[in-house]
Parts: structure tokens; C-alpha cells; sequence
């Protein structure tokens, strides 16, 4: 009956046929994952290259491939193979050879007297599960799973194809290499050059970006290498590594970000592009020395992944309108605030884009520039030959700008020179490290910026944290107390709150049993009204400038994450740990 349901898919769904060409289309664009522009390039390559419209999707770029796995599951009727379908060890007694599955993308979940279950990345490669079927006599049975699954699971058990180098092979070449000294450049890089060892620096990113990473840490130990990925910023090992591929995983990621592999005394930075699953991505490479060797941390900039759109990125009500309004505004700073990996780049980038026009000179000063934008003039500093933020927006003066983002006022001089910029007629950006909207007030007084000048340059003040998503899988609805709704409507600072729909994480293959996907920001709009004004120059105390602007309506972060608690995005734990709220042990 498998076997039939294998062969039924096919007919009725030929991947060249326009009758299912026109399907997928549909439905990726019903699904928001590609446009009309992007299908009409598509549409092209296809025609060109004479290749199927998903093979053609993913190649490009378009789309990826998780997306166009769970797209082709829903189009076909094959479910997906969940997480805890994975077994622990090959069915026993599959005469089936690895590198025949390993070639087709193809993995044997379970087998049985009736029937054989199959994941496969490709439901159209019919001769391969035909093959399958024949050998073992027994029906299929299709599940539909991305290819980097099925290769990791097929790694994971039958080790790497022979063209890419076995195990063993991978133990030589990181035992050849564990002791080498600085001396032993040309050992080093014939070391990293060898296929195993560029097969498991390559493997480790495209895993990363499928799971939606922002970086890869790779952490020397005295007895081993753990690997782990920063996904909706919390820290996950995914690999523990034997000790003796230390020398081969650093020298090879610093081959690819063109780094002296023969220094390990000094931090070293670098940038690699590379291309997964068709996609161009941007790898941002930093190595630091530690007494077990060196550090390195790959950030992934994959510009694909990232929403340029405010209401995506989680802002709304009168705080989005305000804002809005501000970078209306022909002159003035703006500023965005919060501690690193909080997204402050992002909130500016989304900011240029919207102010991004013909009729706009755009200038950015970056360190470093993390995605690059048509029609929008981007510095990256450089201190090694004096380009800092200050010298770089001196001369950014002289250019006839009207908008200008500056990365981030670090010092006095980079303050001033924002400031006069602003008051000549200029909308300027940036960015300053600090705790809350209030706090980048008192911060620039600290520096030495006049307090005048502050409160009569300064527009508006973005403080904003990033809490994880509960997942939209497997949340539940929570039961909470009355009390304890009152105590969350209270911290919300809004009694009114109606129909709250508390949920709870629970976990699940699509968000790695974590119970949260994806993230969304929880932010402070603090506008500089005229009591703010007379705050800043009379007193300029963090406390009062706050307290006048919550009296004057701004929400803080606790009050804006918890607004969002009451909505079911995210939980109190979440906003908790990101506003460092002490109180509130409130357990449902």
C-alpha cells in the first residue's frame, strides 16, 4: 500500500507538470515566503535550466529549506518526520548500503513484516525508494525531512561518505595536526586543506543556519572542543568534539577568514562569505587565545533571516507611532539603547530602510558593517589608519548628508561632532550602551556633554530588550489565578487589559524542545518633551528623568514585556531575565 501511496504521489503530482508547478507557486507565495518577483526569477531559471521549480527555489536562495519542506508536506499530504521519529540506532537487518542513502538523501526510519518507513528529502526521486522497496520487498511508507537532517543522521551512523572522508580519516588528520607549533604553518594549512576537516567546518555552519543560529562558539577544554550555537540568544552545545581537532577546526575556520593561522598569541578578526543551500551568507570571525587554546566565534549575518519591518520585529501601539514620528523629523538625534545582542543594529537598520529614498543622501558609520544596503553610503571604521567614528562623521559633514547613522557614540568627540551635526540641519542615528531610555541621558552628561545642548538636540531615547516567542506549535494555554492576572495587569500598568491569553512553553521538534521560537522586542519610547527638557538641564538625575517621562505616558520595558506576557507571546520568566526584575516570584 506504501509502495502505491509512493507511486500515486508521483502521478499526481509530476514535479515538471504545470498543473503542480502552478501549485507550489501558489502556495509559496500564499505562505509569504517568496513574492511575484521573486517567482517571476525564479520562473526564468527554471525555464533556463530546465531543473524542478523547488530545486530551482532553494538553489537561489529563495526559499529555505525548512520552509520548503513543511510547503511540499502540506502540498503532497506526506507528513514530516518528527523529532522523536529519529530511532537511536539503524533498524537491524536492512541490507541497505550508506552511501546509497546518503547519495539519494534518503533515511530508514523504521521496518516492519508490512511495511518500510522512509525519510527522504526528495518524495520525487522514485527510482531510489523504488530500489528500496524491490531489495527489501515490502512496501514504503514516505515522510518528508530537510537534507541536512538526513545527513546528520546518516553521519551519525554510518559515518562520512568516502569522497568526503570517514572517520578515521578525520581522527589522522586533526591527530597530525594537535601539537603543531607556530613554526608549522605549512603543516597547519595542509592540515585544515584536507577534505574531513573542511567537511566538518562546513557541516557545523550549514547546521547553524538551519537552526536559525546567530553565532557558533567553538570552546577549546583540556579534554575536548564543545561546540555550541546561540539560538534566540541563549547558548545550546550541539557537539563535543575529541581534543585532538582543536588545531584542525581553528586553522581552517582562519584559512576561510584569511587570518595568519601561525599567530595564536594575539585576537584576531576576520569575515567569511559562504553559501548554504543556495543562500549568500556573512560570517563575522573573531579568535581569542585562553589557556586551552584559542576561542572562536562565528556571528552569522544572514540578512535573508532578518524582517526589516517593525511590526515583525515586535513594535506596535503609540510607542511605533512615536517613534515613526521622530524619524520623520529633518534634524535631531535618535538614539537606541540596550546591552549587546539586544537589537539595537537591527531597530536602525529597519529605521534606514524605511528612510531610504531618492530623495535622501544616506551615510552610516559602522564598526563593523554587518549588512549592506543599495542606495545607502556605509563607512566601516578603521583605527588602524585613524578612520574612527568621529573622524568618519567630521568628514561625513563636508559630503551633504541628510541622514546619518553613526554604529555607536562611544566617547566625547563622537558626541559632539552628533550633536553639531544635528543642529546644522541633519537626522542623526546611534546607538549607546546603556541600561534603560533614562540612563543614556545621564550617560552623555557623564561624558561631558553639555546638558544644554543635550536637551535641545536629543529627539527621543529607544531602550528595548529581545524576549523569546513561545512557539506556535506546541504553547498551551495557562490557567493562571486571579490573583495572579491582577498582579500581571498591575506591572503591566494597565488595570483594563482585556481578555488575557496566557500560555506556557511546553517543547517540541520545531523549536528543539525548548518551548520558544523566535523573538520579539519589548522596548521604552522615551521622547524629550519639554518637562524632560527642564529634568535634563535642572536636576539630570537617571530617577527623575524617568519619573517625568512615565508621568508624561512612556511605558517601561517591564511594563511593555509583561503588556506582551498578557497577549501569550512570551512568558514573565522571559521579560524577567531580560529586564534583571528581581520581584515577581508569581509560579501559576
Amino acid at each position: 500500500m506504501a509502495r502505491e501511496q509512493a507511486t500515486d504521489v508521483r502521478r499526481a503530482a509530476d514535479p515538471r507538470s504545470e498543473q503542480f508547478v502552478a501549485a507550489l507557486r501558489s502556495a509559496l507565495i500564499e505562505a509569504g515566503l517568496i513574492d511575484e518577483l521573486a517567482a517571476r526569477r525564479a520562473d526564468r531559471a527554471r525555464s533556463q535550466s530546465n531543473e524542478r521549480l523547488d530545486v530551482v527555489v532553494s538553489r537561489l536562495g529563495l526559499v529555505g529549506d525548512v520552509a520548503l519542506t513543511r510547503t511540499l508536506s502540506k502540498l503532497l499530504d506526506i507528513p514530516l518526520v518528527s523529532q522523536t521519529e529519529w530511532p537511536d540506532q539503524p533498524p537491524d537487518g536492512v541490507p541497505v548500503d550508506g552511501s546509497f542513502l546518503a547519495a539519494h538523501k534518503i533515511a530508514v526510519l523504521a521496518d516492519s513484516d508490512d511495511k518500510i518507513v522512509l525519510a527522504v528529502a526528495d518524495p520525487f526521486n522514485q527510482a531510489a525508494i523504488d530500489s528500496i522497496s524491490f531489495l527489501l520487498e515490502r512496501p514504503v511508507h514516505l515522510k518528508l525531512a530537510t537534507a541536512g537532517e538526513i545527513e546528520r543522521w546518516l553521519n551519525r551512523h554510518f559515518g562520512r561518505r568516502p569522497e568526503d572522508g570517514g572517520p578515521a580519516d578525520l581522527e589522522s588528520a586533526a591527530s597530525a595536526g594537535d601539537d603543531a607549533t607556530g613554526e608549522d604553518v605549512r603543516r597547519l594549512e595542509d592540515m585544515a586543506s584536507e577534505a574531513p576537516v573542511i567537511r566538518l567546518v562546513h557541516d557545523l555552519i550549514v547546521r547553524a543556519v538551519e537552526s536559525r543560529a546567530s553565532d557558533i562558539h567553538i570552546e577549546p577544554r583540556e579534554d575536548s572542543v564543545r561546540v555550541r550555537y546561540r539560538i534566540d540568544g541563549a547558548l545550546q552545545t550541539v557537539e563535543t568534539l575529541a581534543v585532538n581537532l582543536r588545531a584542525a577546526l581553528t586553522s581552517r575556520v582562519k584559512i576561510m577568514a584569511r587570518l595568519n593561522i601561525a599567530e595564536r598569541r594575539l585576537p584576531q578578526d576576520g569575515r567569511i562569505k559562504i553559501t548554504v543551500r543556495g543562500r549568500e551568507i556573512d560570517l563575522r570571525v573573531s579568535t581569542m587565545p585562553t589557556i586551552s587554546g584559542e576561542s572562536v566565534v562565528l556571528r552569522i549575518l544572514d540578512r535573508e533571516s532578518i524582517p526589516l519591518d517593525f511590526s515583525t520585529l515586535g513594535f506596535g501601539g503609540g510607542e511605533l507611532e512615536t517613534f515613526q514620528k521622530l524619524l520623520s523629523e529633518p534634524n535631531g538625534i535618535i538614539l537606541v539603547t540596550g546591552p549587546t545582542g539586544s537589537g539595537k543594529t537591527t531597530t536602525l537598520y529597519t529605521a534606514l530602510s524605511s528612510l531610504n529614498s531618492p530623495n535622501s543622501k544616506l551615510f552610516t558609520v559602522e564598526d563593523p558593517i554587518e549588512y549592506q544596503f543599495t542606495g545607502i553610503n556605509q563607512i566601516n571604521v578603521n583605527p588602524k589608519i585613524g578612520l574612527s567614528f568621529a573622524s568618519a562623521l567630521r568628514s561625513i559633514l563636508r559630503q551633504d548628508p541628510d541622514i546619518i547613522m553613526v554604529g555607536e557614540i562611544r566617547d566625547l568627540e563622537t558626541a559632539e561632532i552628533a550633536i553639531r551635526a544635528s543642529l546644522t540641519g541633519h537626522l542623526v542615528l546611534s546607538t549607546v550602551h546603556t541600561n534603560s531610555a533614562a540612563a543614556t541621558l545621564t550617560r552623555l552628561l557623564d561624558m561631558g556633554v553639555e546638558d544644554y545642548l543635550l536637551a535641545t538636540s536629543l529627539k527621543g531615547v529607544l531602550a528595548q530588550r529581545l524576549v523569546r516567542r513561545l512557539c506556535a506549535d506546541c504553547a498551551k494555554v495557562a490557567q493562571p489565578s486571579p490573583a495572579y492576572l491582577a498582579k500581571l495587569k498591575q506591572l503591566a500598568g494597565n488595570p483594563e487589559v482585556a481578555s488575557p491569553r496566557l500560555r506556557e512553553p511546553c517543547g517540541c521538534a520545531a523549536c528543539h524542545n525548548t518551548g520558544y521560537r523566535g523573538r520579539t522586542a519589548i522596548y521604552e519610547m522615551l521622547t524629550v518633551t519639554t518637562p524632560v527638557r527642564d529634568q535634563i538641564v535642572s536636576t539630570g538625575t537617571e530617577a527623575g528623568i524617568e519619573s517625568v517621562a512615565v508621568a508624561g505616558g512612556m511605558r517601561t520595558l517591564l511594563q511593555n514585556g509583561v503588556a506582551k506576557v498578557l497577549a501569550g507571546e512570551t512568558t514573565l520568566d522571559e521579560v524577567l531575565r531580560v529586564t534583571r526584575v528581581g520581584d515577581a516570584a508569581l509560579p501559576l
